[in-house]
């Protein structure tokens, strides 16, 4: 397995992480991702572990913390030979405070994500969401105290818009906090506004990006084309309703150049829809996750090889899409563009 840095820190992650939704299924939105027990967990890490996969993502909100608590029973005596990755900021309860990215709120988070995990500390811990409401200082000054207080190692955001990121950062500079080294994302062929501002900001800030849902929130599996709807039991069915936007047609298009890729490469739909994620700039790691073990060594078999500059640029035209402003107007000035 290829190891890369997480952003220009110090850290080495694989360039396959294995995301743990699937892990408890504690509601009707989480039964749709999976329900992985902690039997089934130790399996599924054991054949990451085999095949370098060697960092687990998780969060406090998966399964109402059903998912860091599997994960940690499954990793017992194992906790040497993985990285463990974990978010919090969304709502962990009733409270005034149950949630955000105050003092308050991250100190609890951490507390409970170390006991549920069952270790003494977390490699990397992310803001699952941009807290408009706590001033930026208090969020970054207590992950600041995390990192030198040895319970979290390194620190980073996701799903953050450009100028929350830009102003973290600013905000760690002025007063020698511990700055965000990873940013966890949504990037796909089928939605790739990551591209926009979010890759640009990571190129010049060295912010390394771990990618979640890499196959469209399980629309770019193959299974769904314009006489193939998605079939109960799936995300894609169960939860219709939920994820980003996407338009059907556009879906099929990119369904029908990722056929023709994988009849080029001999690979599977999902292992070059990965594959493609993973020759973008900036990308840390693409996290995968998978019901079982046939489910995860498809994808990854995404690993390995690359696709060729012809098939990329084939990938690219079919996902291709109008950016917003203004980042259109932008890139109609090339010159401006270039970098030395």
């Amino acid at each position: 397995m290829e190891h890369r840095r997480l952003g220009k820190s110090g850290l080495r992650v694989p360039a396959l992480s294995f995301g743990t939704a699937t892990f408890g299924g504690s509601n009707d939105f989480f039964k749709a991702w999976g329900s992985t027990d902690a039997r089934g967990a130790e399996r599924l890490i054991d054949v990451c572990l085999e095949h370098g996969v060697s960092m687990f993502d998780t969060a406090d909100v998966y399964s109402d913390g059903m998912s860091e608590q599997i994960l940690g029973e499954a990793i017992k005596g194992k906790r040497g030979q993985l990285l463990i990755s974990t978010k919090a900021t969304f709502p962990m309860g009733e409270g005034a405070n149950d949630f955000g990215s105050s003092r308050q709120h991250l100190i609890e988070a951490v507390e409970g994500s170390l006991k549920r995990l069952g270790t003494d500390h977390i490699d990397l811990l992310q803001l699952h969401g941009q807290d408009n409401n706590t001033p930026v200082e208090e969020t970054m000054a207590t992950l600041d105290q995390l990192v030198r207080s040895g319970k979290v190692r390194y620190v980073g955001g996701s799903n953050f818009s450009g100028w929350h990121m830009m102003k973290s950062l600013a905000v760690s500079e002025r007063y020698g906090y511990q700055r965000h080294v990873a940013h966890q994302v949504y990037y796909s062929l089928l939605n790739r506004d990551y591209e926009w501002e979010l890759m640009p900001l990571g190129v010049d800030q060295g912010i390394g990006a771990l990618i979640w849902s890499p196959l469209g929130w399980g629309k770019l599996t193959g299974k769904i084309r314009r006489d193939q709807p998605a079939k109960p039991g799936t995300r894609a069915h169960d939860i219709a309703g939920t994820g980003p936007y996407f338009e059907e047609e556009r879906l099929f298009k990119i369904v029908d150049a990722l056929d023709l890729v994988a009849a080029q490469t001999g690979k599977t739909i999902p292992q070059v829809a990965l594959n493609w994620l993973l020759q973008r700039d900036t990308v840390s790691s693409v996290i995968i996750g998978a019901r079982d073990e046939k489910q995860l060594i498809e994808n990854i078999g995404a690993t390995g090889w690359n696709l060729s500059v012809e098939q990329v640029a084939a990938l690219d035209l079919a996902s291709d899409v109008s950016p917003a402003y203004p980042v259109w107007h932008q890139q109609g000035f090339p010159m401006l563009n270039e970098r030395g």
